[in-house]
């Protein structure tokens, strides 16, 4: 099985997340360097999980992505 169809077959570390059709549209393939999501209480969160997908993939992320996701996780409480 190809990594792109594990991604979108892992039932295990699932990224699905409910959301309305208007966040959805803003989001569309952008990745945290360019959208963030509009509740700031919720960027940790997000940011956590990204680096999640990020690690358990082995992918990597760009100077932009990487400086929007350490941002995020300043929100975090320690």
């Amino acid at each position: 099985m190809n990594e792109r169809r594990a991604f979108a077959n892992d039932l295990f570390r699932s990224q699905l997340i409910a959301v309305s059709a208007g966040s959805n549209r803003a989001k569309g393939d952008k990745d945290p360097g360019n959208w963030k999501p509009p509740l700031e209480s919720y960027h940790c969160t997000y940011g956590r999980a990204w680096i999640s997908v990020k690690s358990d993939y082995n992918l990597t992320a760009n100077q932009t992505e990487a400086d929007a996701l350490s941002q995020m996780l300043d929100t975090c409480d320690s």
